[in-house]
């Protein structure tokens, strides 16, 4: 059973704040150094920086190692010194999972028939990512891409590679310097968002809480999408396999969603009522025209250029709405998923 459940009070408190007042700016270099004691351990609580990234977001320059933290990469809790152990672990243990990725290799090409399939699979996604900048500037390394996706593919169990996760994985490619960085982060942000992304793990949950949350605050638009609707929900679970990514207008929205759906605040599963959200800007459109299932698929997939903290804060609102209407047990989003 999953369910919406705030962190605390004061997370709600916070939230509440955050689309009552005008957003401060993010969270600096400067800023984020001060954060930390004379030996590298930070010095603020994990829900303040939290509710902190929240509120405000991360400036471009302190965002790969934030997340680090966010993601479980680093420990909240580490000195300097520990962290630049657990970089050199982590490179070490991607340099192993590489070789021994080399070595079996053969034998995944002559025994698994998937493992040809998903390989070809990436390699032909990969090559369809546009990989320049306005002015020409080569953005992203494939031949690296591809490997990482590989490797991940092979080592990750959980998550097998879905069409989409070259566009995320991209995303952290941008991000970070090394590849041992891009591979782990990824890694580390599926388990911290409780693989919500993959489609035979998450994906079908949160579409059940999408639809139990549709029906718990607009019964109107509930009946519509059971009715003439129907199947149109279920038809959006690329918002959730991509984590939203391309209803953005820049990468740096994409990973403001993000990094927002990282700190767990203001409550976990937060994604749905980001999808919510969505579903309510065409709502009217839908509604007054008695749009049909293709049609109300058509115009959620016009929902692109996007701004992220528009979208978080109206996000937030609807948190707001379900702790006035006291749903702290998260009745609203209760999956019939088992």
């Amino acid at each position: 059973m999953t369910t919406l459940s705030p962190e605390n009070s004061l997370s709600a408190r916070l939230s509440a704040s955050f689309i009552l007042v005008k957003r401060k700016p993010p969270i600096d270099k400067t800023e984020w150094d001060g954060f930390f004691d004379e030996n590298g351990q930070l010095a603020k609580s994990r829900d303040f920086i939290c509710v902190n990234i929240l509120e405000r977001g991360l400036h471009p320059f302190v965002r790969t190692e934030a997340w680090k933290f966010l993601t479980g990469y680093y420990s909240w809790q580490s000195s300097q010194d520990e962290r630049l152990t657990v970089d050199s672990t982590r490179r070490k243990n991607y340099e192993a999972l590489c070789q021994m990725y080399e070595k079996i290799q053969p034998l995944l090409e002559n025994l698994h028939r998937n493992f040809t399939e998903t390989r070809n699979n990436i390699a032909y996604d990969i090559q369809k990512l546009y990989d320049k900048d306005p002015l020409g500037n080569v953005l992203i390394d494939k031949k690296k891409l591809e490997k990482i996706l590989l490797l991940s593919y092979v080592c990750n169990t959980q998550a097998e590679y879905q069409q989409g996760f070259h566009e995320m994985v991209m995303l952290f490619q941008l991000m970070v310097e090394h590849d041992h960085e891009t591979f782990w982060l990824f890694q580390f942000f599926l388990q911290k968002t409780e693989h919500s992304c993959v489609i035979n793990i998450g994906v079908g949950k949160n579409l059940d809480m999408l639809n139990n949350l549709i029906s718990f605050l607009d019964p109107v638009f509930a009946k519509h999408l059971k009715g003439k609707g129907a199947g149109a929900v279920q038809s959006l679970f690329p918002w959730f396999c991509l984590c939203f990514q391309r209803a953005f207008k820049s990468f740096d929205d994409v990973w403001r969603l993000w990094e927002v759906l990282l700190t767990g605040k203001p409550c976990r599963n937060f994604q749905v009522l980001v999808a919510y959200s969505l579903l309510q800007m065409v709502r009217e459109q839908v509604l007054k025209e008695s749009m049909a299932g293709d049609d109300i698929l058509l115009a959620c997939n016009n929902l692109v250029d996007l701004d992220a903290d528009e979208l978080i804060s109206a996000a937030c609102l609807v948190y707001a709405e379900l702790i006035q209407k006291d749903v702290y047990t998260g009745q609203a989003l209760q999956s019939r998923a088992h």
